[in-house]
């Protein structure tokens, strides 16, 4: 039996005071806030999520990982606990509605952003293709490599489930661009075997008005016009044919831009040996290269050359590709994510301008072997 004195206790607040102050510590839940929630209902499409909300957070199937999945029970378990995204404001009911795909995202771009940072080499199996070029995962985010930078002489088609080396060429996330280069992995992983200088044997894959690609036991380097020989000549064609095989000196390797500069130039005993008989520069070549290596030498240490021997070329000559050739391709190469996490459409009237194994960059030679 509560007494007189008992029910005449003074708690220092009234109730409607004691209702203000519950309103004060509410927690206010915005869309993009990242929180932690406890996993207290699994259901065949969602999930209900305690946040520390009045009403129950709910989390849709399609929002529960970056990838696709089947069953909420791939992701969650009853009284997980774990970060969430608030993807949007409460519903009629008080509802918020959460993600974890968004975290993941978020998580995936900055990896991938540390990744070219580092200038990373990274590989994944290729899952799709389309005519201008390849789809791959990278962090779970879906990039694209455009045909011009697939290596390789097999049909796109017979690259699915293939794993490919690859390096970074865009990482946009504003756009929704991950562009990626198996070409660039394999020439820099053969530059690792190659110096400036030494002559190599190769095979002769396509002639342009500009030079000849040459391939190199698996990828492809510019033997440019102004490298042939001291003579002037008009057109590679007249000193090459497809398949012929050559011998050349590397005289530049940009790893940055997958790029090996070749040289036959350096190599003529006298000058215009190439248009006169190319056999007498390729049975010289060694005992020239050493010559140009010892010019180098002299270079680099400020010395001077002895009176009768021209200076090494320390320039390559920048590739004449077409200038249109770079911004089709990067209209191409727009196929990363959609809002949905998909990957749009190349549109057909542009995706053959992706297919350029025989532009500027040459054909594509076979990988180089590990």
């Amino acid at each position: 039996m509560p007494t007189q004195e008992n029910q005449n206790i003074d708690v220092g607040f009234t109730l409607d005071e004691f209702a203000a102050l519950l309103d004060k510590y509410d927690y206010h839940f915005s869309p993009g806030d990242i929180v932690a929630g406890t996993v207290f209902s699994l259901e065949p499409r969602g999930a209900l999520i305690d946040i520390g909300a009045k009403t129950s957070a709910y989390i849709p199937i399609q929002e529960m990982s970056i990838n696709r999945i089947e069953n909420p029970d791939e992701v969650l378990q009853s009284n997980e606990t774990r970060e969430f995204f608030i993807l949007s404001d409460e519903n009629e009911d008080g509802q918020l509605t959460l993600s974890i795909r968004r975290i993941e995202y978020m998580r995936a771009w900055e990896r991938v952003r540390q990744l070219q940072a580092e200038d990373a080499t990274v590989r994944s199996n290729v899952f799709a293709t389309n005519r201008g070029g390849a789809l791959v995962r990278i962090e779970g985010l879906r990039g694209f490599i455009p045909g011009s930078h697939i290596s390789t002489r097999k049909p796109k088609e017979d690259l699915v489930a293939e794993e490919l080396p690859l390096k970074f060429l865009e990482v946009d996330e504003d756009r929704n661009r991950l562009v990626l280069s198996h070409r660039r992995a394999l020439v820099e992983r053969k530059m690792n075997r190659l110096e400036v200088g030494e002559v190599v044997i190769g095979s002769v894959r396509g002639i342009k008005p500009y030079g000849a690609f040459i391939d190199i036991g698996g990828v492809s380097g510019l033997l440019h016009i102004s490298e042939i020989s001291h003579d002037h000549i008009d057109t590679p064609n007249s000193i090459f044919g497809v398949n012929d095989e050559v011998k050349v000196m590397i005289i530049d390797l940009d790893a940055e831009r997958g790029r090996i500069s070749l040289s036959t130039k350096q190599l003529e005993p006298e000058p215009g040996d190439m248009l006169k008989d190319p056999n007498i520069v390729y049975d010289k070549a060694e005992e020239m290269a050493e010559k140009y290596r010892e010019q180098m030498r002299l270079q680099q240490e400020g010395l001077p050359l002895p009176a009768d021997e021209p200076a090494a070329a320390s320039e390559p000559v920048e590739e004449e590709a077409p200038a249109s050739t770079e911004a089709e391709i990067a209209e191409v190469a727009e196929v990363a994510e959609t809002s949905e996490g998909e990957v749009a459409e190349v549109p057909e009237e542009m995706a053959e301008v992706a297919e350029v194994a025989e532009t500027s960059e040459g054909e594509a030679p076979e990988p180089v072997e590990a």
